[in-house]
């Protein structure tokens, strides 16, 4: 598939649900049965979504009936995180206007059907990528460049959205969003600290003091990066974007900066281009550097991008936190999912290139 040009291959975005993370089929068939639409006489089929570390997400097929459950993760989580009722709300509000969001179906909160609140969405198609291509798909710089592009034209487009026509105007508060964001992080990674990092203080008062003027406000994705966005088979388009936990109304350029810091390239240093698995396939020869997508960015979304230097070293520093978070669930025994286990090491990593990062670009 040399440039996307569309040959057969086999690829599966799923796995066997993992040990300890099951649903009950029954319980779960009957509800989905006496609360959605058009769903067959049949067996329910579960598998999972495996490349998150948050959110459990799964697969529901029953015949040719196909849907998506979440759920928060396994265990006690922190304060307003994974909150499943806010995301049913922003993907229902949000797929008239950006249709690249899934439909959200059904929330429920009943925690007897699967162990927590979750909500159903639509069953997207398509290809996820993120360390490797699947078989079949030959790889050339046009193809690198085609997604590149994709990638900054669907965060463009997302950040054009009149806020104000949508339900997030009635859950999101945009003034003064990035001193809260700012303050807020820092207070998640002191209730989540569990080593001493060198230089966490000297970065967390950075940022204190560097907070720069935003823009106009804008719907943010706030996770946006390679593996929450699925492609067409010949990739001329992005068919569905997911994990929409963190959407907000908030400023357009920490949504540009979290997608820069998830952007590794070629030159980067083997610890932040390998981080917690292999290398993503963005620091393979042909797609953007984070110097182009910010070029891009800038040039199609018309915003001044001068201070994106804050926004990187903040991007870096929530995703530590977030590494930070789920690590401590692993440190409290509250998971025991083999793949947390040397999170706090990466999260050391990020904080070192946040700290580098406050130099600028």
């Amino acid at each position: 598939m040399a440039g996307g040009k569309k040959v057969k291959f086999s690829y599966s975005d799923t796995i066997n649900v993992r040990e300890g993370e099951e649903l009950d089929k029954k319980t779960l068939l009957h509800y989905i049965r006496e609360n959605l639409p058009n769903v067959p006489n049949g067996q329910l089929e579960i598998e999972q979504f495996g490349a998150g570390h948050s959110n459990l997400t799964y697969l529901l097929r029953v015949k040719s009936w196909e849907a998506v459950l979440r759920r928060p993760p396994l265990g006690p989580v922190a304060p307003k995180s994974h909150d499943m009722e806010r995301e049913f709300r922003i993907l229902t509000s949000l797929n008239p206007f950006y249709q690249t969001a899934p439909k959200a179906y059904h929330y429920s909160e009943d925690n007897t059907i699967v162990g927590s609140r979750f909500f159903i969405m639509e069953r997207r198609k398509g290809i996820v990528i993120d360390t490797e291509f699947p078989n079949g798909v030959i790889y050339d710089n046009l193809l690198g460049q085609k997604i590149s592009e994709l990638m900054v034209d669907k965060l463009v487009e997302l950040h054009q959205i009149d806020y104000t026509k949508t339900e997030l105007l009635n859950i999101s508060k945009p003034t003064g969003f990035m001193k809260r964001q700012v303050d807020g992080w820092i207070k998640r990674y002191e209730l989540s600290k569990t080593d001493n990092i060198h230089g966490v203080d000297q970065l967390t008062k950075w940022m204190q003091e560097n907070i720069p003027i935003s823009p106009n406000p804008a719907i943010i994705h706030y996770d946006y990066k390679l593996n929450n966005a699925m492609f067409s088979e010949d990739f001329s388009e992005m068919v569905g974007l997911f994990d929409w936990e963190m959407t907000t109304v908030g400023d357009p350029l920490a949504d540009l900066g979290v997608a820069l810091a998830y952007w590794t390239q070629p030159d980067d240093p083997e610890q932040l281009k390998k981080g917690i698995g292999k290398p993503s396939v963005t620091t393979i020869g042909g797609f953007f550097s984070r110097e182009q997508f910010l070029e891009t960015y800038a040039r199609k979304s018309g915003r001044d991008v001068s201070s994106i230097h804050f926004y990187l070293t903040f991007a870096y520093f929530k995703l530590a936190v977030i590494c930070q978070q789920i690590y401590y669930r692993y440190y409290k025994g509250q998971t025991n999912d083999p793949r947390f286990a040397q999170l706090n090491q990466y999260t050391a990593i990020l904080i070192h290139y946040a700290l580098n990062s406050t130099k600028g670009m």
